[in-house]
């Protein structure tokens, strides 16, 4: 069903800061350098933050012109071609916002991207690196003795570590959300274009609607939803003073993309994880949840599935899946200060009426709509009670809550020892973990932009006619979430959020046409690329909060880890204890100044200076009378009244006041992706195209042995997997391309021995020490003299096939042994050969006669033997 919107592209792709002694100006442009915008930045304002947007669309010949008049009327002496008046300060990718300490305002600039993933032709970009420029000149500079530690601590958040942004695809929002907007009807469209010509203050908004008629193309930008944004502060000075396409907003997670070749056919599986801004920090020092409803370490995954061989929203074929991790929500806290491994759980306050719970469900209810599903992963029998006091608070929160729901939109609690069912000998704990993501995938369901494909209706699945979720004409939507928790939400949770994901990405296949049943198995090139983009994401968030990589990951529960990961294991839980332990409140205090939680005041105490950052996180401690919603209809009306759906996801007029909505020719740039991915305007080259370097089923998991079954639904040994991608490659990726196979080893050791931090006990599979995700770095495919040699290794290296390889040379002792083997094999082929000629020539009764005298000797020499040994 073809749809009448499409997502606005920005306009400022491109950006040059131009310097003058009196003012900045900042020019953005579109990828295809056809249209410009310029800032104008005031220098002579010590404090203040003076900016002008004429909003007006210049283009390519009108901006050098404007620049030349500047050049000129800058120079020191009129008519001087010596000293230049304008000088090209730095070029740029967007801007991260404007920040002020103690002194004048700095503006934070993307001068590196790379991309990372394309979801529908739309590009989504990692921050490789950024410039801070201190805006005001020196000459007008007020000095402060505190403002360089303030920037150094401003600057202990890496903007280049895990950091996303995309000039036409909202990050802040799930694929359903975005690809449901673009699907409202034509009414409700052509109502907002109309509200936004009256209300609308740019009066360039709308240039060129006359002109169109009625064969128009409505664009579409929503606002971001900003629990998921990490520089909304810093744009918030800006917001309603500039163009919308200044502003470009970033999240902070992880994102990865590989790609799934179905004889031939690509599909690509990306992974979203977006981490909340809202009471984020570090592991022991942001535990539970603040007074507005705000866990700590709370992250939203999401998968998504896609068929690259149609590229757009309208005619593509998309699916997704959501689920969230998160702290416990409670009031509860542990204390570092005794410097003890597993520091005491305290509760830090009584909430009989769950009050926390109740806001912190009622946004999730908002944004997910039901049910909302628990999987409490904590201990539940210990020696010494320690996180069953977690457990014990959480049921008794969920109980209270549910009394006062409709029963068809209760929340649903799944306590599950994780770690008591590893130690066991007797039980799978991934048999166990599959068989709950199936029941939760099946309540939740999952979301795909197609009616279901005619090969289910051939072909049905009971599986299939029992998925839940909220059917539509134009596909399914996913209705509710599954919230997964353990104490730390990291080695535990990210193999429990693996197994749910796996169990849907089978749905999603199956929705999509690709396979004959909702049914993937370990072993295979899909799930082993798959596991591979969860390690990543598992790595890489548990970098963000606890200071180390995962200590247990799937493999571990599998028990086909190598039996060098004991070792590996106690590194990095050493790691992630010297990290908690000595450079976590530094990190906390950066956190706190990126976010805005704390602003620097003249005359007030340094944020070094406080004892805790308890009072900024909980707001409602500053208030004289906090207001308290009611105990027993604890959620927000409107919300409840269109359950199962998602409130967010609702066309209402509250909903409608967050859209942006312009009519575009069809072949605006604003709108056309064709031009915005192929980019016919200029010269690409096969070495920088992103869909070749991208990990691949084919390339990277399939054995490359001759008549092998090339699909990646077949289960393979571990020994068949593709090992080798390129001819040269260092250590550390040969080490990375290990991890791609979940090769045959002994199980680890004892998981009661293996690390002492608060989260399973089991032991992983990692590469060498110092490594990082290899989603987090470049991905070099080969040097430039050598682009025309990237090509499928389709021989086996020598060593795998022969066990050694004989270019290296060979040992003293070993060429010994092996001469030694020719000459018995070459006195052997002699006497065959000598026999052989022999029996030719001789007729058969010599033979006979000859055959006679040998049985008799042989007979005699025995009867010999026989009477000396008697």
């Amino acid at each position: 069903m073809p749809t009448a919107a499409a997502p606005i592209i920005s306009s400022v792709q491109k950006l040059v800061l131009y310097e003058t002694r009196a003012r900045y100006f900042l020019v953005g442009s579109n990828h295809a350098e056809t249209k410009y915008r310029v800032l104008k930045i005031d220098r002579t304002e010590p404090k203040d933050l003076v900016i002008i947007d004429d909003r007006h669309v210049y283009t390519q010949q009108e901006v050098r012109e404007l620049l030349g008049r500047l050049d000129l009327g800058n120079r020191t002496k009129m008519g001087q071609k010596g000293s230049s008046g304008l000088f090209r300060a730095v070029s740029a990718f967007g801007v991260v916002g404007f920040v002020r300490f103690l002194e004048g305002y700095y503006i934070v600039l993307i001068t590196k991207r790379r991309k990372m993933a394309d979801i529908g032709g739309h590009a989504i970009y990692k921050i490789e690196d950024t410039n801070m420029i201190y805006i005001p000149n020196d000459s007008v500079r007020i000095t402060h003795p505190d403002e360089a530690r303030y920037l150094r601590i401003f600057q202990n958040v890496d903007l280049s570590s895990n950091f996303y942004f995309s000039y036409s695809y909202d990050l802040s929002h799930s694929l359903q959300y975005n690809l449901t907007v673009l699907r409202m009807p034509l009414e409700m469209l052509k109502s907002e274009t109309t509200q936004t010509r009256q209300e609308s203050f740019d009066i360039f908004e709308d240039e060129g609607l006359i002109t169109q008629g009625g064969s128009g193309v409505f664009g579409i930008c929503s606002e971001p939803y900003m629990k998921y944004v990490w520089n909304g502060e810093l744009l918030d000075i800006i917001k309603n003073a500039v163009h919308r396409d200044w502003l470009l907003y970033i999240i902070h997670g992880f994102c990865g993309q590989s790609k799934l070749l179905i004889y031939g056919r690509p599909v690509y599986v990306t992974l979203i994880a977006r981490r909340s801004s809202k009471f984020a920090g570090t592991r022991f020092l942001k535990r539970g949840a603040n007074c507005e409803g705000d866990v700590a370490n709370e992250v939203e995954t999401e998968q998504i599935l896609c068929d690259a061989s149609v590229m757009s929203f309208t005619a593509g074929s998309y699916s997704s899946y959501v689920q969230v991790r998160g702290s416990v929500p409670l009031y509860w806290s542990q204390d570092i200060s005794t410097m003890m491994p597993k520091p005491p759980i305290t509760l830090d306050q009584a909430d009989p009426f769950a009050h926390v719970a109740a806001l912190h469900f009622d946004q999730m209810l908002q944004r997910f709509g039901s049910p909302i599903i628990i999987l409490n992963l904590v201990k539940e029998r210990e020696k010494r009670k320690h996180e069953r006091i977690l457990s014990e608070e959480l049921v008794a929160a969920v109980m209270y809550l549910n009394q006062f729901l409709p029963p068809e939109h209760t929340i649903i609690y799944i306590p599950w020892d994780m770690a008591k069912y590893t130690k066991s000998k007797l039980c799978n704990v991934l048999d166990r973990l599959n068989v709950i993501a199936e029941s939760v995938v099946k309540k939740t369901g999952f979301f795909v932009n197609r009616p279901d494909s005619y090969c289910s209706t051939l072909r049905p699945d009971e599986k299939w006619n029992e998925l839940g979720g909220c059917v539509i004409p134009t596909g399914r939507l996913q209705t509710g979430v599954l919230r997964t928790n353990c104490v730390d939400c990291l080695d535990r949770t990210n193999t429990a959020q693996f197994m749910v994901g796996k169990c849907a990405l089978a749905y999603q296949l199956y929705s999509l046409g690709l396979i004959d049943k909702p049914n993937l198995q370990f072993d295979t090139d899909a799930v082993r690329l798959f596991e591979e983009l969860y390690e990543d994401h598992g790595d890489t968030l548990s970098l963000q909060y606890g200071g180390s990589q995962l200590v247990h990951r799937v493999k571990t529960y599998r028990k086909i880890a190598p039996w060098t990961q004991h070792s590996k294991d106690i590194m990095q839980t050493l790691s992630r204890y010297y990290s908690n332990a000595f450079s976590d409140a530094d990190r906390q205090d950066s956190i706190n100044l990126f976010l805005g939680v704390f602003h620097p005041t003249e005359g007030k105490p340094h944020l070094w200076e406080l004892p805790t950052d308890f009072y900024l996180h909980h707001k409602n401690t500053m208030r004289l009378l906090p207001t308290r919603r009611s105990y027993t209809y604890w959620w927000t009306p409107e919300v409840i009244k269109h359950l199962p759906l998602p409130y967010d996801e609702v066309i209402c007029a509250a909903n409608l006041k967050k859209l942006i909505v312009k009519k575009f020719h069809k072949y605006e740039e604003e709108i056309d992706i064709h031009n915005e991915f192929f980019r016919p305007y200029e010269l690409s080259s096969f070495d920088d195209t992103f869909c070749l370097a991208m990990t691949s089923s084919a390339r990277d998991f399939m054995p490359k042995t001759v008549g092998i079954d090339p699909s990646p639904f077949t289960v393979r040994k571990p020994d068949e997997t593709g090992k080798s991608v390129l001819g040269n490659k260092s250590n550390r990726d040969e080490a990375v391309l290990q991890r791609k196979t979940a090769a045959s080893a002994p199980p680890p050791p004892s998981e009661e021995a293996a690390s002492s931090s608060s989260e399973d006990d089991s032991g992983t599979d990692r590469e060498e020490e110092g490594s990082v995700s290899q989603r987090s770095t470049p991905v070099k495919m080969a040097d430039s003299g050598d682009s025309a040699k990237v090509t499928e290794n389709v021989v086996q290296p020598m060593k795998e096939v022969y066990g050694i390889n004989l270019s290296d040379g060979l040992l003293e002792e070993d060429l010994s042994i092996y001469s030694r083997f020719v000459q018995l094999g070459q006195s052997q082929h002699r006497q065959d050969k000598s026999s052989q000629q022999l029996y030719s020539r001789c007729p058969d009764g010599v033979i006979k006669f000859i055959f006679s005298r040998i049985t008799k000797s042989l007979n005699t020499h025995l009867s010999f033997l026989t009477r000396q040994h008697l």
